[in-house]
């Protein structure tokens, strides 16, 4: 089994004020030529925003984007038919933006903060036709068992989002002390766990809050909650 360990400390950081950014891989301002992606997940960004603010119009293209709203809520709108939608804690986000597409994204409140996670996933096809998708999620689906929200759009899977990559992916919450064995898709993936909050072990590595952890070259890996933990696996093809 292949592993690379991303520390939350050592996350690439920038202060924009309104905006607190934490990047796991190159992005923007920050670069590091050892954190460029692992496999098809090109970025990894755990954002908080102020209240009122957020992006103004902006373009995409020939990029999977996925938006995990983590507390508060996210406005969006862009030129494929959304106004200003709402995207709700519990909520996932996708947009593929293909061709290429104009969006905004600010956060909802106008007191409270909003954090996200915002991953971005190299499609398998490029120059598809923009589109959107959106869907809630329950907890109570995700209670020490595997919880899919995202997987391609070749993937018969019913309930969860779509996007142009052999990509999944998913969430669980596990209580203290339970194991769970994680198995992936095939031999060409790699799994990226980032911990949400709490702490886990996976073989000899002991992540805690935002710490993630790569793994490949492996069919299946065991994961146990050392205490109350919530977990995203990102599967790509490496």
């Amino acid at each position: 089994m292949k592993t690379i360990l991303h520390k939350a400390a050592d996350r690439g950081h920038a202060n924009h004020g309104w905006l607190q950014a934490n990047h796991s891989f190159s992005f923007a301002n920050y670069f590091d030529k050892d954190k460029m992606q692992f496999g098809a997940l090109r970025v990894m960004n755990d954002d908080s925003i102020a209240p009122k603010m957020g992006f103004g119009t902006h373009p995409h293209d020939n990029m999977e984007i996925i938006t995990i709203p983590l507390s508060g809520v996210l406005k969006h709108r862009d030129n494929m038919g959304q106004d200003w939608q709402p995207v709700k804690t519990g909520e996932v986000q996708v947009m593929s933006a293909g061709t290429g597409v104009q969006h905004s994204e600010v956060n909802g409140s106008e007191e409270s903060p909003l954090n996200l996670f915002q991953i971005w996933i190299i499609p398998n096809e490029r120059n598809v036709a923009p589109r959107y998708g959106q869907k809630a999620f329950s907890p109570e689906e995700r209670k020490n068992k595997l919880q899919t929200l995202v997987t391609s759009v070749a993937n018969h899977h019913e309930g969860s989002l779509k996007i142009h990559q052999d990509a999944v992916l998913s969430r669980i919450d596990l209580d203290k002390g339970i194991s769970f064995d994680y198995q992936l898709r095939s031999p060409n993936h790699g799994v990226y766990i980032m911990t949400i909050q709490g702490a886990l072990q996976i073989e000899d590595y002991f992540l805690q809050t935002r710490d993630a952890l790569g793994v490949s070259e492996t069919d299946k890996f065991t994961i146990k909650a050392s205490e109350d933990a919530e977990v995203l696996f990102i599967e790509v093809p490496m």
